[in-house]
C-alpha cells in the first residue's frame, strides 16, 4: 500500500446471529459462552439426517421493514437490510446527507434467497406460473442484497457481490476497502446469508459436511477429536467501511481497520502441492505490515472436518509456532454462516477489541495433536491490538485478513 492510500476504518457494525439480534446481545451472549445452536424451527427437519442449526432468534422483519419490501424479499434479504441499518446508525451515518455517488455496496453471498425462490418454485408446481411472483426473477439471486441494501439508502457508487461461500464475507471486506482505496468514501460491505429451508438444506447436505447428532452441545466440535462436521446457521455481520479522513471530518468513532488481506486457492487434490491457507495468511501479514508476532489473537475458520482442522492447525503452526498464539472459534455458538461467517468474525473482533476479552470456543475439548492455544471453557482476558480472521471455502478458496485496533 502507497503512503498516500487512506486507510479503510470501520465505523459502524451491524449483526444479526443466532444468540443475539444486534450488537449488543450478540456480544452479551457472545462473551459468555451462550450458544444459539438448536434443533430447527424454520422448518421439519425430522426426515432429514441433520436436524441442528443457528436460527436467528426473536426477528420479525414487518418491526423493522415497510410492508413493500416483505413481498420481494427473502428472508436473507431482510436480515441484510436491518443489519445495515444498524450499522450506519452506529456508525452515525445518515445516507441521504452523503453524496450518492460517494456511497457504495459490496456483500458476499454463498446462495441467494433460497427459501423466497422455494415459495415460488412450489406455487410453479402446484397452481401454476401465473402464480409466480414477478419478484422471484431477482429475490433469490446472489447479489440481491446489495441491490437492495443500495437501492433503498440511495447508494450509487461502485458496488457488487462476491461468491466465494464461506470465504466470501473477507473477500468482500477486501473489496471495501478496494474501493475506499480508489476514492469511494463509503463501502456498505460484510454478508448475511440463510439458508434454513429444505431446498437450502439439501443443498448443504450434499456437501457432505453437515454435522448428524442430535445434541447442540456437541454436534459442532472444531479442533477436537470428536470433530465430525459443522451445524450450519444464518445471519452474519454487515459493517460500514470509510475512508478515515472522511470518517474524521464528521468526527466518527472508530472500531479499528482493514490492515492486511491475502487470498489464495487451493491445488487440485493429488497434486503435490500444500494447501494454499499458510500462503493466505503470510499475504495478509505482508500486507499489514506486520510480523506474526504482532498478532494477538486467530478467529479460526473451524471447519469441524478432520482434515481440514489438521490443514488449519498446521498452518498456523507453521506462521505462529506450536501453540504460538491464542485461537477461538466463536462460531461454535452460532454455527457456521457461510458469507456471513467471517464478517461476524470481523465484527467479533472489532468488540474483542473494546473490551479486551476473547470470547471462548464453547464445548470443545482441543485435540492436543493440532498444537494450538484454543480458548476454551471461558473467555481470556487479554489486551487485543490486532487479530486475524482466517475464512476457507468449500471448493479451495482461502481468506485471511488482518484487523486493527490503531
Amino acid at each position: 500500500m502507497s503512503a498516500s492510500a487512506p486507510r479503510a476504518v470501520v465505523t459502524g457494525i451491524g449483526i444479526t446471529a443466532p444468540n443475539g439480534l444486534g450488537n449488543d446481545a450478540y456480544w452479551a451472549a457472545t462473551r459468555v459462552g451462550k450458544s444459539g445452536i438448536g434443533r430447527i424451527t424454520r422448518f421439519d427437519p425430522t426426515r432429514y439426517p441433520a436436524q441442528l442449526a443457528g436460527e436467528v432468534p426473536g426477528f420479525t422483519a414487518a418491526e423493522h421493514l415497510p410492508s413493500r419490501l416483505m413481498a420481494q424479499t427473502d428472508h436473507m434479504t431482510r436480515l441484510a437490510l436491518v443489519a445495515t441499518d444498524w450499522a450506519l446508525a452506529d456508525a452515525g451515518v445518515v445516507p441521504n446527507e452523503l453524496p450518492a455517488y460517494s456511497m457504495g455496496v459490496v456483500t458476499a453471498s454463498s446462495s441467494g434467497g433460497f427459501e423466497f425462490g422455494q415459495g415460488e418454485l412450489q406455487k410453479l408446481w402446484s397452481q401454476g406460473s401465473q402464480y409466480v411472483s414477478a419478484y422471484q426473477s431477482f429475490a433469490w439471486f446472489y447479489a440481491v442484497n446489495s441491490g437492495q441494501i443500495s437501492i433503498r439508502n440511495g447508494m450509487k457508487g461502485p458496488s457488487g457481490v462476491v461468491v466465494s461461500d464461506q470465504a466470501g464475507g473477507l473477500d468482500a471486506l477486501a473489496q471495501a476497502r478496494r474501493q475506499i482505496r480508489k476514492g469511494t468514501k463509503l463501502v456498505v460491505s460484510g454478508s448475511v446469508d440463510a439458508s434454513i429451508c429444505p431446498w437450502g438444506w439439501v443443498a448443504q447436505l450434499a456437501g457432505g459436511r453437515l454435522a448428524t447428532g442430535d445434541d447442540p452441545g456437541t454436534a459442532y466440535l472444531p479442533f477436537d477429536a470428536a470433530a465430525a462436521g459443522h451445524v450450519p446457521g444464518e445471519g452474519g455481520a454487515i459493517l460500514v467501511v470509510e475512508d478515515e479522513t472522511a470518517a474524521a471530518q464528521r468526527g466518527a468513532d472508530v472500531y479499528g481497520h482493514l490492515a492486511g488481506y491475502g487470498a489464495t486457492f487451493d491445488p487440485a487434490p493429488g497434486a503435490d502441492r500444500p494447501p494454499g491457507l499458510r500462503k493466505a495468511i503470510e499475504l495478509a501479514l505482508s500486507d499489514a505490515g506486520f510480523e506474526p508476532g504482532d498478532i494477538d489473537v486467530v478467529f479460526a475458520d473451524a471447519a469441524a472436518v478432520p482434515e481440514l482442522d489438521r490443514a488449519e492447525a498446521q498452518a498456523l503452526n507453521a506462521v505462529f509456532g506450536p501453540r504460538g498464539v491464542p485461537v477461538t472459534a466463536p462460531k461454535t455458538m452460532t454455527g457456521r454462516l457461510y458469507s456471513g461467517a467471517a464478517p461476524l468474525d470481523v465484527a467479533t473482533a472489532f468488540l474483542a477489541m473494546r473490551e479486551g476479552l476473547v470470547p471462548a470456543t464453547v464445548n470443545v475439548e482441543p485435540d492436543p495433536g493440532h498444537e494450538l492455544d484454543l480458548v476454551t471453557g471461558q473467555p481470556r482476558a487479554l489486551p487485543v491490538r490486532n487479530a486475524l480472521v482466517l475464512a476457507r471455502g468449500h471448493g479451495g478458496f482461502n481468506s485471511a485478513v488482518v484487523v486493527s485496533a490503531s
